[in-house]
């Protein structure tokens, strides 16, 4: 680890995975912190489900969204990807002197209309400000509770032969923001996925049985792959040819120089189950607003264990690594 912070450390890649790893578990190393999960089933409280998160985007108003959206379904997916159902947030604004006040009516009006959506009321929370130049704008952060639904989820569940399933195209939140970013958003029909996973995940684990969830924010598809066999005698094998991207994204993934599958996604959502539940879980995704592209696109397997192997359109092989360095800082 270098001697300071750097945005590397903020990436959701190999960095954060070291920061995360050698000095903040040891730190607060407990049962409930151990599996590293987005949200955390409360030891003594098998019903509850409990997560916290932080928003920093930038800009804060991107096509399909904004930092208000994007708060209130960072959290609430966090819950479901636990096997929880969310129904409580909490919301702490941190403010820069001179942020605009119409911005902040426009964000909590966001807020308010996405957590209607998603079920869940805002509960409590708190507002402080910083002075002009000691901040950017606008920071987020959130908590969000719910009640479990689904018990024993998690990377110990996995099993060769098990399918891999992802709920929508790839890519289209990081993307859409680092257009946006760049000046370039106008006219074009790329929009964030950012979405709530409530009712979709809600459907997988009524569908089948599910080993694992996960929502693949910061580091994308291929490291969220690579944090379900990281450490296992397992490997995950995806073929390219089934990983939905939409032709938006592609176009800005080749005008930005980023790859789709690294970059991130706030309304879709990676699943492991059972193979022989595969097809009836992506129908029943597909039944659903956000669920539309969903599809089976890899496996599970013993060939190379700890490691995302993607079999290319082009019939070649290449490794998928977890995300180096900071391809997107300031994504979500």
């Amino acid at each position: 680890m270098e001697d300071i912070i750097t945005l590397d450390y903020g990436s959701g890649g190999q960095k954060t995975s070291e920061l995360i790893e050698s000095l903040l578990l040891p730190a607060f190393d407990n049962p409930a912190l151990r599996s590293l999960g987005d949200g955390a089933v409360l030891p003594g409280a098998e019903n509850l489900v409990f997560s916290t998160d932080s928003f920093v985007v930038s800009p804060w108003k991107f096509p399909g969204g904004d930092i208000g959206k994007l708060c209130v379904c960072g959290s609430v997916n966090d819950v479901c990807m636990a096997g929880g159902a969310p129904r409580y947030l909490s919301l702490s604004f941190i403010l820069e002197e001179g942020f605009p006040m119409q911005s902040l009516r426009e964000i909590a009006a966001s807020i308010a209309s996405q957590a209607k959506q998603a079920g869940v009321i805002v509960a409590t929370g708190d507002t402080k400000v910083v002075e002009r130049g000691k901040g950017d704008g606008i920071y987020i952060n959130t908590a969000c509770v719910g009640f479990l639904r689904a018990a024993g989820l998690g990377k110990d569940s996995i099993r060769p032969g098990d399918a891999v399933i992802l709920s929508g195209s790839a890519g289209c939140h990081g993307a859409a923001v680092m257009m946006a970013r760049a000046g370039l958003a106008q006219g074009s029909a790329l929009v964030s996925d950012c979405r709530s996973l409530h009712q979709l995940s809600e459907a997988a684990l009524c569908a089948g049985k599910i080993r694992i969830l996960r929502d693949p924010t910061r580091g994308g598809v291929a490291t969220t792959l690579n944090e379900f066999v990281e450490g296992t005698a397992f490997s995950i094998e995806v073929e390219e040819s089934a990983v939905p991207v939409d032709p938006p994204v592609e176009a800005a993934c080749d005008l930005l120089g980023l790859d789709p599958l690294y970059c991130a996604c706030e309304g879709r959502m990676l699943a492991i189950c059972a193979p022989q539940d595969a097809d009836a879980i992506v129908s029943a995704l597909r039944t659903l607003p956000g669920g539309e592209q969903a599809a089976r696109i890899g496996t599970v397997t013993g060939s190379y264990p700890g490691r995302v192997v993607l079999h290319t359109r082009l019939g070649g092989t290449r490794i998928l690594a977890k995300l180096t360095g900071r391809q997107l800082p300031r994504i979500c």
